[in-house]
Protein backbone atom coordinates (compact mmCIF):
# COMPACT_ATOMS: atom_id res chain seq x y z
CA UNK A 1 0.00 0.00 0.00
CA UNK A 2 1.39 3.41 -0.97
CA UNK A 3 2.39 5.65 1.91
CA UNK A 4 1.17 9.22 2.18
CA UNK A 5 3.45 10.33 5.03
CA UNK A 6 6.84 9.63 6.54
CA UNK A 7 8.23 10.33 10.01
CA UNK A 8 11.85 11.47 10.41
CA UNK A 9 14.05 9.74 12.95
CA UNK A 10 17.54 11.15 13.52
CA UNK A 11 20.13 8.44 14.21
CA UNK A 12 23.90 8.13 14.25
CA UNK A 13 23.87 5.00 12.07
CA UNK A 14 21.13 3.77 9.76
CA UNK A 15 19.63 0.58 11.27
CA UNK A 16 19.77 -2.67 9.30
CA UNK A 17 16.07 -3.26 9.96
CA UNK A 18 13.98 -0.31 8.89
CA UNK A 19 10.35 0.36 9.75
CA UNK A 20 7.87 1.37 7.06
CA UNK A 21 6.99 5.07 7.16
CA UNK A 22 10.24 6.15 8.85
CA UNK A 23 12.94 8.29 7.23
CA UNK A 24 16.18 7.57 9.09
CA UNK A 25 18.59 10.51 8.92
CA UNK A 26 22.26 10.22 9.86
CA UNK A 27 23.81 13.68 9.91
CA UNK A 28 27.16 12.15 10.88
CA UNK A 29 27.26 10.00 7.73
CA UNK A 30 25.28 12.47 5.59
CA UNK A 31 22.74 9.84 4.58
CA UNK A 32 19.00 9.37 4.75
CA UNK A 33 17.31 6.01 4.23
CA UNK A 34 13.83 4.53 4.29
CA UNK A 35 11.80 1.65 2.96
CA UNK A 36 10.28 2.43 -0.44
CA UNK A 37 7.06 4.36 0.04
CA UNK A 38 5.19 2.11 -2.40
CA UNK A 39 5.25 -0.72 0.13
CA UNK A 40 7.50 -3.09 -1.86
CA UNK A 41 10.00 -3.25 1.04
CA UNK A 42 13.09 -2.17 -0.89
CA UNK A 43 15.65 -0.14 1.09
CA UNK A 44 16.14 3.34 -0.36
CA UNK A 45 19.40 5.13 0.46
CA UNK A 46 19.78 8.82 -0.33
CA UNK A 47 23.28 10.29 0.16
CA UNK A 48 23.11 13.90 1.29
CA UNK A 49 25.48 16.03 -0.79
CA UNK A 50 25.29 18.89 -3.29
CA UNK A 51 25.28 16.39 -6.18
CA UNK A 52 22.79 13.97 -4.63
CA UNK A 53 19.98 14.86 -2.22
CA UNK A 54 19.45 17.84 0.03
CA UNK A 55 17.55 17.50 3.32
CA UNK A 56 15.72 20.53 4.64
CA UNK A 57 13.94 20.85 7.96
CA UNK A 58 11.15 23.20 8.90
CA UNK A 59 9.53 22.97 12.33
CA UNK A 60 10.23 19.25 12.72
CA UNK A 61 9.13 18.46 9.19
CA UNK A 62 11.65 17.20 6.65
CA UNK A 63 11.85 17.43 2.88
CA UNK A 64 14.24 15.74 0.44
CA UNK A 65 15.16 17.28 -2.88
CA UNK A 66 15.17 16.14 -5.64
CA UNK A 67 12.53 13.45 -5.94
CA UNK A 68 13.09 9.77 -5.16
CA UNK A 69 13.18 7.76 -8.38
CA UNK A 70 13.45 4.04 -7.66
CA UNK A 71 14.00 3.11 -11.27
CA UNK A 72 16.37 0.24 -10.49
CA UNK A 73 13.68 -1.51 -8.43
CA UNK A 74 10.83 -3.58 -9.84
CA UNK A 75 8.27 -1.05 -8.52
CA UNK A 76 9.89 1.87 -10.41
CA UNK A 77 8.17 4.20 -7.94
CA UNK A 78 8.74 7.96 -8.13
CA UNK A 79 7.80 10.38 -5.35
CA UNK A 80 8.75 13.47 -3.39
CA UNK A 81 9.24 13.73 0.36
CA UNK A 82 7.91 17.16 1.32
CA UNK A 83 7.24 18.30 4.90
CA UNK A 84 6.88 14.66 6.09
CA UNK A 85 4.43 13.93 3.28
CA UNK A 86 4.76 11.67 0.25
CA UNK A 87 3.72 13.26 -3.04
CA UNK A 88 3.50 10.69 -5.81
CA UNK A 89 4.91 11.63 -9.21
CA UNK A 90 3.91 10.22 -12.54
CA UNK A 91 5.81 7.39 -14.16
CA UNK A 92 8.67 8.17 -16.53
CA UNK A 93 9.63 6.61 -19.83
CA UNK A 94 12.87 4.66 -20.22
CA UNK A 95 14.35 7.60 -22.17
CA UNK A 96 13.40 10.09 -19.45
CA UNK A 97 14.93 7.87 -16.80
CA UNK A 98 18.15 7.53 -18.81
CA UNK A 99 18.40 11.32 -19.18
CA UNK A 100 17.89 11.86 -15.44
CA UNK A 101 20.51 9.21 -14.61
CA UNK A 102 22.99 10.78 -17.06
CA UNK A 103 22.43 14.21 -15.48
CA UNK A 104 22.91 12.73 -12.00
CA UNK A 105 26.18 11.11 -13.10
CA UNK A 106 27.41 14.42 -14.55
CA UNK A 107 26.44 16.27 -11.34
CA UNK A 108 28.44 13.80 -9.23
CA UNK A 109 31.46 14.03 -11.56
CA UNK A 110 31.32 17.82 -11.35
CA UNK A 111 31.18 17.70 -7.55
CA UNK A 112 34.21 15.37 -7.39
CA UNK A 113 36.13 17.65 -9.77
CA UNK A 114 35.28 20.68 -7.60
CA UNK A 115 36.45 18.90 -4.44
CA UNK A 116 39.70 17.92 -6.16
CA UNK A 117 40.28 21.51 -7.36
CA UNK A 118 39.74 22.86 -3.85
CA UNK A 119 42.12 20.25 -2.40
CA UNK A 120 44.77 21.13 -5.01
CA UNK A 121 44.38 24.85 -4.20
CA UNK A 122 44.80 24.14 -0.48
CA UNK A 123 47.94 22.11 -1.15
CA UNK A 124 49.36 24.83 -3.36
CA UNK A 125 48.66 27.47 -0.71
CA UNK A 126 50.21 25.30 2.00
CA UNK A 127 53.35 24.75 -0.10
CA UNK A 128 53.86 28.52 -0.37
CA UNK A 129 53.91 29.01 3.43
CA UNK A 130 56.63 28.43 6.01
CA UNK A 131 56.21 24.65 6.07
CA UNK A 132 56.34 24.53 2.29
CA UNK A 133 59.68 26.36 2.32
CA UNK A 134 61.02 24.02 5.02
CA UNK A 135 59.87 20.99 3.01
CA UNK A 136 61.57 22.29 -0.15
CA UNK A 137 64.77 22.95 1.84
CA UNK A 138 64.75 19.42 3.24
CA UNK A 139 64.19 17.94 -0.20
CA UNK A 140 67.11 19.99 -1.47
CA UNK A 141 69.35 18.70 1.33
CA UNK A 142 68.36 15.11 0.67
CA UNK A 143 69.43 15.46 -2.98
CA UNK A 144 73.01 16.41 -2.00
Amino acid sequence: MKASAIRPEFVECIPKLREPGVLYVSEKYRTASHLCACGCGEKVVTPLSPADWHLSMDGGKVSLHPSIGNWNYACKSHYWIRRNGISWAGSMSKGQIERVQARDFADRASQVAQINRERDEQRATASDGFFGRVLRALRGLLKL
